[in-house]
């Protein structure tokens, strides 16, 4: 199993970005995903989820209507896009698969594959 994060960066607070996670090794369409984040000094903290056919998308307060979880199954990738950044959204971003049953949010230790990050940073 492989998970592959990738375009973060540095933006502006307003700003917007999108993340990429390329996965390999398993049937992606049969696993739920999710976003998770951790800033610096903190622990890491879920961001947003999908089910495994995009049935259902899910947010931490603070993220919904500003970012969009997304995935294309043929493409084997996950996507988050990220607008109206601020600067609390700084932190490391990963991927990470779900190893429940059911809708793919619950407590961290049921995601049982994680990439390596890709950092995101808004600051003016």
């Amino acid at each position: 199993v492989q998970l592959v994060e990738s375009g973060g960066g540095m933006v502006q607070p307003g700003g917007s970005l999108r993340l990429s996670c390329a996965a390999s090794g398993f049937t992606f369409s049969s696993y739920g995903m999710s976003w998770v984040r951790q800033a610096p000094g903190k622990g890491p903290e879920w961001v947003s989820a999908i089910n495994s056919d995009s049935s259902g998308t899910y947010y931490k307060d603070s993220v919904a209507g500003r970012f969009t979880i997304s995935r294309d199954n043929a493409k084997n990738t996950l996507y988050l896009q990220m607008n109206s950044l601020k600067p609390e959204d700084t932190a490391l971003y990963y991927c990470a698969r779900f190893s429940g049953v059911g809708v793919p949010v619950g407590s961290l230790g049921e995601y049982d594959y994680w990439g390596q990050g890709t950092q995101v940073s808004v600051s003016s």
